[in-house]
């Protein structure tokens, strides 16, 4: 389990990714460009990875209470302007925001704004 400010990123077999989260493909980016994992509301710093020979794959979540999932089959790090770096192997991920209960809003949660 690797932790970097509100972002949580546990290793998962390929097993644990969910087929829809599959059949819906990564998001596509340009050559080089980070993935971005969580963008701060105040400060606009990101957490994103940077993956080994730019080889990698971000699922989104399809809500705000779904996990995202992560592929990177030569590894990669997390990198953010505030926090360290963090490397992580290759394999797969679940990327959890965290989140805040909030009792006077619609929903009962919301998520940690960076």
């Amino acid at each position: 389990m690797y932790r970097q400010g509100d972002v949580l990123i546990v290793p998962v077999t390929e097993t644990a990714v969910p087929e829809g989260v599959r059949a819906e493909g990564p998001r596509r980016r340009a050559p080089r460009e980070p993935m971005i994992l969580a963008l701060g509301e105040s400060t606009g710093h990101a957490h994103a990875v940077l993956a080994a020979q730019d080889d990698g794959h971000f699922y989104p979540a399809p809500t705000d209470s779904d996990p995202a999932f992560l592929f990177l089959p030569r590894g990669g790090k997390v990198v953010h302007e505030e926090h360290g770096t963090i490397p992580l192997p290759e394999g797969w991920f679940r990327v959890v925001r965290q989140r805040e209960y909030e009792p006077r809003a619609l929903r009962s949660f919301r998520m940690v704004a960076d």
